[in-house]
């Protein structure tokens, strides 16, 4: 369903559990959102030849969005804030697909 602020809601799928939720105004942004909680990888490249399967099934529908997702640690900018420390994790996602679950 969605929101007055335009966003949807999706629950990442786990094994048929859905404990983790995402905000986002596509899909694809909460994918990315779901992603940066990957285990990163040293480089982009070693990143997304390891590739993982994630679900995200949009609440309120019976649409399951099926993406590879990757996320690789990167050196923090030199002008961000303090808080953000000296790296930064970037996620990247490519769409497999949609399915719908049957009741």
């Amino acid at each position: 369903m969605v929101r007055q602020d335009g966003k949807r809601n999706f629950a990442l799928r786990e094994s048929g559990d859905e404990e983790s939720v995402f905000s986002g105004n596509t899909p694809r942004q909460a994918a990315l959102k779901a992603a940066r909680r990957l285990e990163p990888e040293d480089s982009k490249s070693k990143a997304k030849n390891d590739a993982e399967s994630i679900k995200l099934r949009e609440k309120g529908t019976d649409k399951v969005h099926k993406y590879d997702a990757w996320a690789w640690e990167e050196e923090a900018p030199d002008d961000g804030p303090d808080w953000l420390g000296d790296t930064v994790t970037k996620a990247n996602v490519s769409k497999n697909g949609i399915e719908h679950l049957e009741d």
